[in-house]
């Protein structure tokens, strides 16, 4: 790899890009590939794109001979909104799965060190923490407190991002009111889709427990699938 690769691959990190290094093994020659960045439908940048979904480098057949594709992914992470019961199981698989985790909330009584130990917790309210956490392409953002005035912030904030998962908690009714309340904020139908609620896939979940399972489920899947059933 030559220098001038290495110094625009820790450009590529500080910015949180997903990028990719595809190296000839026959020629030896080697460029820095940005799948997301493109529209390009080539067969390589295909195989890139491909393999930074599944975190996972691959080697291709080409015309050229064949090729290693090495890959260059940022931290996957998770922003929680709502100190929750929920929050905390999901604090903890999320942290398990490879998350690097933070809870959002300003309420002292749900936002303690006690209730989430080892998490790392932002106390301001969403519309002033989430543009600080700059959500990107590997950033889940799940919004758990049935409360308006701290959801509906987070889920505009989550809209304008490109964030690769938005869940929101609520009942179909909450849903409906909540798209209402989004639609009179200027976002369109295609926009406010982006979000999965009820949040987490239905599994029949009842407890805390169960529910974050679910939303871990629902995360993987559009993570790994793009989408989710």
């Amino acid at each position: 790899m030559k220098l001038e690769q290495i110094q625009e691959l820790q450009i590529a990190r500080s910015q949180k890009k997903q990028v990719a290094l595809a190296t000839n093994l026959t020629s030896g020659e080697s460029s820095i590939l940005y799948p997301f960045d493109t529209n390009d439908k080539s067969q390589l940048v295909d195989a890139a794109r491909r393999a930074l979904i599944q975190d996972r480098p691959t080697e291709i057949e080409t015309e050229d001979g064949p090729v290693f594709i090495n890959i260059f992914n940022p931290p996957l992470r998770m922003l929680i909104v709502g100190a929750v019961h929920i929050a905390q199981k999901l604090s903890e698989m999320a942290a398990s799965t490879g998350y690097d985790v933070t809870v959002i909330d300003p309420r002292s009584s749900f936002a303690s060190e006690f209730r989430f130990p080892n998490v790392k917790m932002d106390t301001r309210w969403p519309d002033e923490a989430l543009p600080e956490h700059a959500a990107d392409r590997r950033t889940a953002i799940v919004t758990l407190t049935h409360d308006a005035k701290l959801d509906d912030p987070a889920l505009e904030y989550a809209l304008n991002s490109n964030a690769f998962y938005i869940g929101a908690l609520g009942s179909t009714r909450t849903r409906a009111k909540r798209q209402e309340r989004l639609e009179q904020k200027g976002f369109n139908v295609d926009q406010i889709s982006r979000i999965h609620g009820p949040v987490g896939l239905d599994i029949g979940a009842q407890s805390p427990a169960e529910i974050a399972i679910s939303i871990m489920a629902e995360v993987t899947q559009v993570l790994r699938k793009g989408k989710a059933a």
